[in-house]
C-alpha cells in the first residue's frame, strides 16, 4: 500500500469519526429539547392509551429545561386542560408519568359522583375514558388519598383550588396536610407543632406559592395512581406533551419464542395515532 492511499484512507476513516459524533450530538439535542421516545408501561390511560404502546412526546411546545437544573426554556405554547402530559413523578424524580392534565393554575376542581367539574362547570370523560371500579360513596373514607385526613374520595373530590404563582395560602392546621408537600418542595422546612404552622423554624400563618401547578388524572379513572393521590404537579416537572405513537405491541403476548404470537402481538393499527 502506497503512503498516499494509506493517507487517503485515515482521512477517510475520521471523517466518518467526525460524522458520528456530529450525529449523535446532533441526537443528544433533539431528545434533550425536542423530542423524546417514552413507553407507556400501565392501563392507566386506557384505552386513550395501551400498555405497550410507545410514544413520542414533544418537549418543545411547553418549553424544555436546562439539563440538572430548574431553567426552562420558552416553549411554543402552555398546558390546557386536557393535554395529555409526561411529567417527572413528584414523589420519585427518577420515574416519568404520562396522565392527561384536567386543571391548570387557579382553576377549582371538584368530582362530584364520578362528574369531574372545573371552575364550576362539567367536564366530559374523554372519548375512550373509562370506569372499571366500584364507585365510592360521598363522606366515604379513602385512606390513600389526597390530602391526608380529608373526606375526598376517588369519585367525590374537592372542592380544591390548584395554586397559582403568587397565591398567597392561609396556612393552619387544617390546611397544613393540603399545603406542606408544596411548600417543602419549593425549597422549604416546614412543619405543624400543635395547630401553628412553622416554615423555617418560624411561625407563619400564609404563604406565597413561587410556582404554577396543574391536577392530573389518568383517563382509565378507577385504575390511575394521579393527583387524587399524590396531589398537585409541579410546573417543574413537566417533560412534554404526548404526540403520536409510533409503534405498539401486547406486552401479555410473547415476543420471543412464539412466531405466530410475535405477530399477533403488534398492534398495527395504533401505528402513527396522533394522541388526544
Amino acid at each position: 500500500m502506497s503512503t498516499q492511499q494509506g493517507k487517503g484512507e485515515k482521512q477517510h476513516s475520521r471523517e466518518w469519526f467526525e460524522a458520528l459524533i456530529i450525529a449523535a450530538i446532533f441526537a443528544t439535542i433533539l431528545r434533550v429539547f425536542v423530542i423524546e421516545s417514552y413507553r407507556i408501561p400501565t392501563g392507566s390511560m386506557e384505552n386513550t392509551l395501551l400498555a405497550g404502546d410507545f410514544l413520542f412526546v414533544n418537549k418543545y411546545v411547553y418549553g424544555p429545561k436546562v439539563p440538572f437544573t430548574d431553567l426552562r426554556i420558552p416553549g411554543i405554547g402552555k398546558v390546557e386542560r386536557g393535554d395529555i402530559i409526561v411529567f417527572k413523578f413528584p414523589k420519585d424524580r427518577s420515574i416519568n408519568y404520562i396522565k392527561r392534565c384536567v386543571a391548570v393554575s387557579g382553576d377549582v376542581l371538584e368530582v362530584h359522583d364520578r362528574q369531574l367539574s372545573i371552575n364550576g362547570k362539567p367536564v366530559p370523560l374523554p372519548p375512550h375514558a373509562q370506569f372499571i371500579g366500584t364507585r365510592m360513596h360521598p363522606g366515604e373514607r379513602d385512606e390513600m388519598i389526597f390530602p391526608q385526613f380529608s373526606t375526598f374520595n376517588k369519585d367525590n373530590y374537592g372542592p380544591i383550588r390548584i395554586p397559582r404563582k403568587g397565591d398567597r395560602l392561609k396556612l393552619d392546621a387544617l390546611s397544613f396536610p393540603l399545603y406542606a408537600s408544596l411548600i417543602a418542595d419549593e425549597g422549604h422546612e416546614v412543619s405543624l407543632q400543635g395547630r401553628l404552622v412553622f416554615i423555617d423554624g418560624a411561625p407563619a400563618s400564609e404563604y406565597t406559592v413561587k410556582f404554577n401547578y396543574y391536577f392530573a388524572m389518568g383517563d382509565n379513572r378507577d385504575n390511575s395512581l394521579d393527583s387524587r393521590f399524590w396531589g398537585f404537579l409541579p410546573e417543574k416537572d413537566l417533560v412534554g406533551q404526548a404526540l403520536m405513537v409510533y409503534w405498539s405491541w401486547n406486552p401479555d403476548m410473547s415476543l420471543i419464542f412464539d412466531p405466530v404470537s410475535k405477530l399477533a402481538s403488534i398492534r398495527w393499527q395504533r401505528s402513527g395515532m396522533m394522541i388526544h
